[in-house]
């Protein structure tokens, strides 16, 4: 397990700026009695390259650790985390668990999709991106060319013929790239 970013347990004072952004059931209406130690065991697993089985037992049971991450991504824990750390003021305790919460957003993409894609983009946390921000799908840049496209109206075809090689090109930046080495997503520390 190689360590990518530096990582200690929660401290008080980050743990009380974290607690008001979770939910304290279970969706079967339970309460969770070790959130805190669930929430250290994915950002101790966050900090690494490491699959979810190698959560350390002292978290938990990693299916647990695991099937919990995949809860709060669903429930938009990430974005609402993103959103808080571009509101809140540069000394807020949550501020120190930026990097985490970056690289948390970037293993909740596959289960979120384009949307937290989006939010980091607008928000410009390009930190959060799941690779570097040249290869990633930018769908602000899309809205725009695609206005600038309806505008010619009947021009179209003109605006095709002259700007059709730029445009193939801005449409395939637009898009991102489908698959990205694993060596580009692991340099994204």
């Amino acid at each position: 397990m190689f360590q990518r970013i530096p990582y200690a347990n929660l401290t008080d004072p980050q743990w009380e700026a974290l607690r008001p952004h979770l939910a304290h059931a279970a969706p079967q209406g339970r309460p969770l009695p070790d959130l805190r130690q669930r929430m250290n065991g994915i950002f101790h697993l966050i900090a690494t390259d490491a699959p979810w089985r190698e959560v350390p037992p002292e978290y938990g049971n990693a299916a647990t650790v695991a099937r919990h991450f995949r809860r709060l991504t669903q429930a938009g824990l990430w974005e609402r985390l993103l959103q808080a750390l571009h509101d809140l003021g540069p000394r807020h305790p949550l501020q120190s668990l930026k990097r985490a919460i970056f690289r948390a957003a970037r293993r909740a993409y596959r289960l979120r999709g384009l949307g937290i894609i989006v939010l980091s983009r607008r928000l410009g946390f390009i930190g959060a991106l799941p690779g570097p921000c040249w290869l990633v799908a930018d769908p602000d840049l899309s809205e725009t060319l695609i206005r600038l496209q309806l505008r010619q109206g009947k021009n179209l075809g003109r605006f095709v013929t002259k700007w059709g090689k730029a445009l193939r090109n801005l449409m395939g930046m637009v898009g991102g790239r489908p698959n990205m080495s694993r060596y580009l997503r692991l340099r994204m520390a």
